[in-house]
């Protein structure tokens, strides 16, 4: 029972400082340090470090909490449309929009090594069946996987700064990307070879 509670006080804590980081990110951005997101949290920083090992490590749980909570779940509705290209185009549209508005978090994530493809794809993996739609149905091209769509979230970030408070750009270069979904003659190059085992193991069903 010991040992129980105190697993329960250690996912406490670490929720507490995810999302005093998320907070704090948001009021005073990107620049905070870990000892001001331990006292955002009322936890000490020796906590912190035994959790999360540094700022960075925050930072990351804290972007992949919020895709979690804020995108992931405007990709799950997707699923629901009728129809599925614009159901595509709507999900990345709402991600890049939402992620944008949290400049400060967006910017640490950056900094952080965190706003990578990779964690992108593992929380738009429901649109999987979104795409597999959109494709039988002609309206984008068949080539393409769920780690493209995501990267196309990452790219349309990229673009995104302080000075476009009205997200004008990333708009803007999401649309240019969404274009690029369209039904081709041409292939596309394949991916990195590790990229290739996760589009199989996206295809495979469970045994």
């Amino acid at each position: 029972m010991h040992e129980q509670r105190q697993r329960a006080d250690a996912l406490r804590n670490a929720d507490k400082i995810v999302r005093a980081a998320i907070a704090i990110l948001r009021e005073r951005g990107p620049e905070v340090s870990l000892e001001e997101i331990a006292r955002q949290a009322g936890i000490g920083s020796a906590t912190v470090y035994r959790r999360f090992g540094d700022r960075d490590g925050v930072i990351r749980a804290a972007f992949e909490t919020y895709f979690a909570e804020e995108v992931e779940p405007l990709v799950v509705a997707a699923r629901d449309a009728a129809d599925p290209g614009e159901a595509l185009a709507g999900a990345l549209t709402a991600a890049v929009g939402t992620l944008a508005a949290h400049h400060g978090l967006l910017k640490a994530a950056r900094q952080a090594g965190a706003s990578t493809v990779d964690i992108a794809a593992r929380f738009m993996g429901p649109l999987g069946a979104v795409l597999d739609r959109a494709q039988r149905a002609g309206q984008v091209r068949a080539d393409l996987v769920v780690r493209d769509l995501a990267a196309i979230v990452i790219m349309a970030l990229a673009t995104a700064h302080p000075g476009d408070p009205a997200h004008h750009d990333p708009r803007r270069y999401l649309a240019l990307l969404l274009s690029s979904l369209r039904p081709s003659g041409d292939t596309l190059p394949p991916p990195s070879s590790e990229n290739l085992l996760t589009k199989k193991a996206e295809h495979c069903p469970p045994a």
